[in-house]
């Protein structure tokens, strides 16, 4: 017989689930728009508007939270801990050291940087479910070791703050409540790994409030019953604390012991693949633009192929200095899989930027078709409106005489088309 504790002992099945909690996400995507704040205490405000003091606090810096700031705040309580900056200069009672900046929500910039940390989630592993706008889980169990884990969750730190700009928590472990702990375990940018059969042991120690889905209102009853911490409530009495916290409370109870035997199931099939690529300084070299888009939609041509999808829109992404975002794009009369065409267009529509100085370049399918089909180029596609046969050359034609040259707004699309 089995006598071996749930959480103890590695047992069946050692499943290796990551979970990426982006760092203080809303103010990291505002320091990319604004590198001069890094390092400074930055608050992003809900129903904030620039030299009010009305709504909530969305996020604040670590630097902020040193001050006391912090989430869901009112934007008046935080000020009184950290008072604007750029009221430092006229009142003598503010320590401009002690000054914070303030910036509304910029919900189009955020999901856009997030729709870029999706992609490389997405390259990354076949398994993900996005939880919300700034962390997902990973199940990588059939693509990486044990022995090989940190490796792997260091590269996918390095390539998200490389590439995106913004940095994130890792937590590894063989259950999804295990790792979303572990993720919280050492941030900022820090990285977890809780292998099989050490679960338990490094869930004791920490406070209970740190047990997945233990709130500070449930954290309070349990510290009224004697329970401090994890270890505390994986050797409680599981019906006293059923009793207490009904259904909800035998699932704290095991996920302190390490149970969790839940999936990753992923929330639908992806909206748009893409790949993007910074250069190390801005370049304005016409050729080495054109190469590296030409590389890209390579890339994401061939991941189309591979996850079986076909794409009707096909568009590119710009970032000029300091970190404007330009979006274009050019949609299909139908769902095609063509990788010549995915270069030709993303290329055509580049030329929009042959002079600009450029930090980065994305190339992204979108309107994508999952359905089975035989359809791999325009050639003799038969437009659903019109039932008329238009050939792949007809297309390209038409879509570049309508391309007005002297205007860059043809083919362009908003920011959110780009997610």
């Amino acid at each position: 017989m089995d006598e071996r504790l749930p959480g103890t002992e590695s047992t069946g099945r050692e499943r290796t689930i990551c979970h990426v909690d982006m760092d203080c996400f809303y103010a990291a995507c505002e320091r990319l728009k604004e590198p001069a704040l890094e390092g400074e205490p930055l608050v992003v405000g809900m129903g904030f508007e620039a030299g009010e003091s009305h709504g909530a606090v969305a996020t604040a810096s670590y630097e902020a939270r040193e001050y006391g700031v912090e989430s869901a705040m009112a934007i008046s309580e935080a000020l009184e801990l950290s008072p604007r900056h750029d009221a430092a200069a006229d009142d003598p009672d503010i320590d401009p050291e002690d000054a914070g900046y303030y910036r509304p929500v910029d919900m189009e910039f955020y999901e856009s940087v997030a729709a870029d940390v999706r992609e490389i989630l997405h390259d990354t592993a076949d398994t993900v479910r996005e939880v919300s706008i700034d962390e997902a889980y990973l199940d990588v169990t059939d693509a990486v070791a044990w022995d090989d884990v940190e490796s792997f969750a260091s590269d996918l730190k390095s390539r998200i703050s490389e590439e995106v700009g913004v940095d994130a928590s890792v937590g590894v472990a063989p259950a999804m409540s295990a790792a979303k702990i572990a993720s919280d375990h050492d941030k900022p940018d820090g990285l977890v790994v809780v292998e099989p059969g050490e679960v338990r042991s490094f869930l004791a120690p920490l406070d209970v409030a740190e047990v997945h889905n233990v709130g500070p209102v449930t954290a309070r009853e349990l510290r009224s019953m004697g329970i401090e911490t994890a270890g505390d409530l994986a050797e409680a009495d599981p019906d006293r604390v059923t009793e207490t916290f009904g259904e909800r409370g035998r699932e704290i109870w095991r996920y302190a012991r390490g149970e969790d035997d839940r999936d990753v199931e992923p929330v639908g099939k992806p909206k748009s693949l893409s790949r993007e690529s910074a250069f190390t300084e801005a370049t304005d070299d016409r050729k080495r633009k054109r190469d590296r888009v030409r590389a890209l939609a390579g890339d994401v041509a061939d991941r189309a192929e591979r996850k079986g999808a076909l794409y009707q829109t096909i568009g590119i992404k710009v970032v000029t200095p300091p970190f404007d975002v330009h979006t274009r794009a050019d949609s299909l009369p139908g769902p095609i899989e063509d990788a010549d065409l995915v270069e030709e267009i993303a290329l055509d529509l580049l030329a929009e930027f042959d002079d600009d100085e450029v930090r980065k370049v994305g190339v992204r399918v979108s309107n994508l078709d999952f359905a089975d089909s035989d359809q791999a180029s325009l050639d003799g596609f038969e437009d659903a409106n019109t039932r008329e046969n238009q050939s792949l050359t007809d297309f390209t034609d038409r879509r570049r005489s309508e391309r007005d040259p002297d205007d860059g707004t043809a083919g362009q699309t908003s920011l959110a088309d780009f997610e």
